[in-house]
């Protein structure tokens, strides 16, 4: 089950998500750049897949060769990843 980034609700996704697949609670666009796993706020373009093109909308569909929907159940949170970083360092100087 993956989760919509609009309404958080669970889906359930097909195999391939199509273009124009839209979430059944709020009917808000499955093959955009806020449900793929590429997508990053902190990254150039906000997506961590460096030979993507630009989207500006980035919760309307588009044609991205790149996508892939997003495992909700195994993304950590920020501040998941602020104690792994953390964690990490601190092993360093062990």
């Amino acid at each position: 089950m993956m989760l919509c980034h609009k309404c958080k609700k669970e889906i359930d996704v097909p195999k391939t998500v199509g273009r124009k697949d839209t979430c059944p609670m709020c009917q808000a666009d499955l093959r955009c750049c806020r449900n793929c796993r590429h997508y990053d706020p902190k990254y150039y373009n906000q997506c961590r897949e460096s030979q993507a093109e630009r989207v500006i909308d980035k919760e309307r569909a588009n044609f991205c060769d790149y996508f892939k929907f997003k495992d909700n159940a195994s993304e950590g949170t920020a501040k998941d990843d602020k104690d792994f970083t953390r964690k990490k360092l601190d092993d360093l100087f062990k």
